[in-house]
This record gives C-alpha cells, structure tokens and sequence, in this order.
C-alpha cells in the first residue's frame, strides 16, 4: 500500500502536466478541482475546530477525528497532487 501511495503520488503530477500540455481544457479543469477541494478541505478543518471549542474537548486529542472524514482526506490528497503539478509547471518554466 505504502509503494501505490508514493509512486501514485509521483505518476499523477507527472500525467496531470502532460494532460494540460496537451488538451489546454485540462489547465481550467485542474484549477477548479483545486479551488473547490480547498473550500471543502479548509470548511471541515475549521468546522471540526469550532466544534472542539464549542464542545470544550480536549483539543489535541478530538481533532484527530477529522482524519476519518473521507471529503477531508479525498481533499487533500488532490491538493497534494495539485501542488506537485504546480511546482512541475513552474520548474519547468524557470528553466
């Protein structure tokens, strides 16, 4: 599992760049996901937080539970993925 993750989290970039290089759509498409993915991901960090707050929880030990909200890790795993694309994309430009 460990293996699928990393090279998953190296062959993605790699074909999302190609994608946009190749179809121009793709640049829009990937942008929105992202812009999309980090609405969703930040509203359930912060909603998860204020939660804590209201429900005066312990903090460091009830805010792990947002690690079992599929959205949150679905999130940001693309935002992962997006960032890498990104730096690909500015890499490649610099040189």
């Amino acid at each position: 599992m460990k293996i699928l993750l990393v090279t998953s989290s190296i062959i993605f970039p790699i074909v999302m760049f190609f994608l946009q290089s190749r179809i121009k759509l793709f640049r829009i498409i990937f942008n929105i996901i992202a812009v999309i993915s980090a609405l969703i991901f930040g509203n359930i960090a912060a909603t998860s937080i204020y939660q804590i707050l209201i429900d005066n929880t312990v903090f460091m030990t009830a805010i792990h539970s947002v690690f079992l909200n599929p959205y949150f890790l679905i999130t940001g795993a693309y935002l992962g993925l997006f960032l890498l694309y990104r730096l690909i994309i500015l890499t490649l430009d610099e040189s």
